[in-house]
């Protein structure tokens, strides 16, 4: 009988849960089908100035670390430096970042921090973008580069910081820079393209499904997943994968024409001090090293962009998180 009870109890519980999810999902659908989940397409642009970050932190230590007059002393003297800076015009780093996957979805983003810097950057200022990625679709990250490119028009210096990968894409992106530097083991390089698919033909043909498709234009669909390749569909396919690495070699070229295209340009990739060695890199060093260096003798900002999600994106990933940890 106790057994029994507890049981019941562990199915009464379990259907209450289930109920109260679909009641939610329920609802949620509901208020979908009535427009309620259309996005709020007004983003949000955050400023942070690492100056102050770098002065908290030394501030801290010195706090922890100095005896009380020593403490004094150096308090005194960043108050000093802080009203220096604040009457002398010095030159701005604006820094971004740019975390790319398959999509280079963070480009969404990135368009806007640029529009953003190129209102106020002048000249003698610069744009460092912190940048990670190992590439993705073509088209994704030919925009994001042009994003890159604005910058270089407007004839303010860009540098490029990579302290984990930028391959293929990100090295597309990465190229534009006037300067590129490399954390000792960050991998650059992967010049090349790739496409792979497979093909189910040969299963549905042993259960004797057919699979149909039409076409106006005889390259339309050069191959596919369920029909029946041919090898003149397949040349094709291979033609278009050779032009688009043509057209990633020759803008690679343009940027950083010192390279050796034959030496690099195989899809191989390197890490830092091999990458340095072919040029694909200007100099090994973390961007948080650099950025303290810069912090010296310039005002460091870094510009996120973060674009406002549909309540009920947000909404969905909120449950879903509860679920997963129910």
């Amino acid at each position: 009988m106790e057994f029994l009870s507890e049981y019941g109890m562990f199915l009464a519980k379990t259907a209450t849960i289930v109920v109260a999810v679909l009641v939610m999902v329920g609802g949620i659908v509901m208020l979908a089908a009535r427009g309620g989940g259309e996005p709020d397409h007004r983003g949000r642009l955050d400023i942070r100035h690492l100056n102050q970050d770098y002065d908290g932190m030394a501030l801290a230590l010195k706090a922890a670390t100095l005896p009380k007059k020593a403490l004094k002393q150096a308090r005194k003297e960043q108050k000093a430096r802080d009203k220096q800076h604040d009457k002398s015009a010095r030159r701005r780093v604006f820094v971004l970042n740019f975390h790319g996957d398959l999509r280079a979805a963070a480009v969404a983003s990135l368009r806007e921090e640029v529009t953003a810097v190129l209102t106020v950057a002048q000249p003698e200022d610069e744009v460092m973008v912190r940048l990670e990625s190992a590439g993705g679709l073509v088209h994704g990250y030919g925009l994001a580069a042009a994003q890159l490119l604005r910058i270089r028009d407007r004839r303010v210096k860009l540098t490029v910081a990579v302290d984990k990968v930028a391959a293929s894409g990100g090295y597309l992106m990465a190229c534009v820079a006037d300067r590129i530097i490399a954390a000792p083991f960050a991998i650059l390089g992967s010049i090349g393209v790739i496409a792979q698919l497979p093909n189910f033909n040969r299963l549905l043909k042993k259960h004797d499904i057919d699979y149909e498709q039409f076409m106006a234009g005889e390259y339309k669909r050069t191959v596919t997943l369920f029909g029946e390749n041919t090898d003149k569909g397949r040349h094709k396919f291979q033609e278009e994968i050779e032009a688009t690495h043509a057209l990633f070699k020759d803008f690679v070229k343009t940027h950083r024409p010192r390279l050796d295209l034959d030496q690099v340009a195989t899809g191989e990739y390197w890490y830092g001090s091999r990458a340095l060695e072919r040029q694909l890199a200007d100099e090994l060093r973390t961007s948080d090293d650099y950025l303290l260096d810069a912090s010296a003798s310039a005002d460091l900002y870094e510009v996120t962009y973060t674009a406002k999600k549909a309540w009920l994106t947000r909404l969905l990933t909120h449950t879903s998180e509860a679920l997963a940890r129910v």
